[in-house]
């Protein structure tokens, strides 16, 4: 039996702020949620089409349980055949203004994830397309090396894993990061990384070297000590104690690291926060921080249908906290606050951070990398003498 498939005109969905929290879907017809056994292990409770897409296919059953025959979400990897691997950006409140990012999607399905939207333009969905449908960079360590070759490349601290996690699952077997750290190594180029996989301690050979030049430092993401928690809403990321013996073995190989409490989720996490430092801080952690949870384009959709599935006595009080952080909205992408939000609780979240740390000794000094040792690739990207 052939399933049925529906196609529908929409338009383009509105932003997050202008639908107040608690409604529905703008296309309630296509709000439908994949079968649990289909979307096993994965983060997302839907596969809507993306907001650029004319139509909106979803499968329904035809009155033959043609739906029993759809197979479950699997793992797709491409090819990303990008030109260049340094992505630039002049948002003021972050601290750099160049990244990499050597996956597309992430397989580690952390259903708040605010790089989700980034999938629709590639034409697929941000919900279960983007943590089974990955595209990789396989050239991505030749063309980071041209790059840095360029005679009008200036060097600045590189930032790998603020969109994607440069360490998710895929990365054992392609080694693309790996390939990058060497490239980075062997030019001297500092480096900060982020990351919610113990995988990061598989490079502690060249992140050891680098460190002893002042060449990387490596931020873990800790969001919830309790594995059930982390679970459901980090399917395939590493569980919290894997996260915290990562820092662990990060610290007592002299690399600086950093526990980013990320995302604070009010009336989820947010209880947690002393209880992360603390663990970070006896895995031997100097530097901490923390990031509100960001609701951006379908991210707000998403993490809605995830609370109610899983959640559902939370749901209210969830977004009406978060509503108190955004001035009164799901989601304020203003520069300076959308970080860290406004307004009491926001305030509160702050204080009870800055409070632990100052107990814990953290952030007593921020570690700085050096550009002392940038030495341009030799003979990258340049055309050989014939004689």
């Amino acid at each position: 039996m052939s399933r049925q498939i529906a196609a529908l005109k929409h338009p383009p969905v509105p932003a997050p702020s202008d639908k107040p929290a608690g409604a529905l879907s703008p296309f309630p017809e296509i709000a439908v949620a994949i079968d649990k056994q289909r979307r096993r292990g994965r983060g997302a409770q839907s596969n809507d089409s993306g907001r650029y897409e004319a139509e909106a296919r979803v499968a329904f059953d035809d009155g033959w349980q043609s739906l029993d025959e759809l197979p479950p979400f699997k793992t797709v990897v491409a090819t990303d055949t990008a030109r260049k691997v340094i992505t630039r950006n002049e948002s003021p409140d972050i601290g750099f203004d160049r990244s990499i990012n050597p996956y597309r999607g992430c397989e580690h399905g952390c259903v708040y994830c605010f790089a989700r939207p980034t999938h629709a333009y590639l034409g697929l969905s941000p919900g279960l397309d983007f943590e089974s449908k990955l595209f990789v960079k396989p050239d991505a360590p030749a063309l980071l090396e041209k790059e840095l070759a360029a005679a009008e490349y200036e060097p600045k601290m590189i930032a790998i894993g603020t969109n994607t996690d440069p360490y998710q699952p895929i990365e054992r077997e392609r080694q693309v990061m790996r390939g990058i750290l060497e490239v980075l190594e062997k030019a001297g180029h500092p480096v900060g990384i982020v990351t919610k996989s113990a995988l990061v301690t598989r490079d502690i050979d060249i992140l050891a070297r680098m460190a002893k030049r002042n060449l990387v430092k490596v931020a873990l993401s800790v969001t919830s000590l309790d594995a059930k928690l982390a679970r459901t809403m980090e399917p395939r990321a590493s569980t919290p104690s894997k996260r915290l013996e990562a820092l662990r073995q990060l610290s007592e190989a002299g690399i600086p690291t950093t526990v980013m409490v990320a995302p604070v989720i009010p009336a989820l996490n947010d209880s947690e926060i002393e209880r992360i430092l603390d663990a970070a801080a006896h895995a031997g952690v100097k530097e901490a921080s923390y990031v509100l949870l960001r609701l951006p384009m379908e991210v707000r959709d998403l993490f809605r249908e995830w609370l109610i599935a899983n959640y559902p006595d939370r749901y209210r009080h969830v977004f009406t906290l978060i509503r108190e952080m955004r001035g009164g909205r799901d989601y304020d992408s203003q520069w300076g606050t959308r970080m860290k939000g406004t307004g009491p609780m926001a305030w509160m979240i702050g204080r009870r951070f800055e409070i632990a740390c100052t107990k814990l000794g953290l952030n007593k000094r921020r570690s700085k990398l050096t550009l002392d040792h940038f030495e341009k690739p030799a003979g990258a990207g340049k055309q050989l003498n014939l004689f």
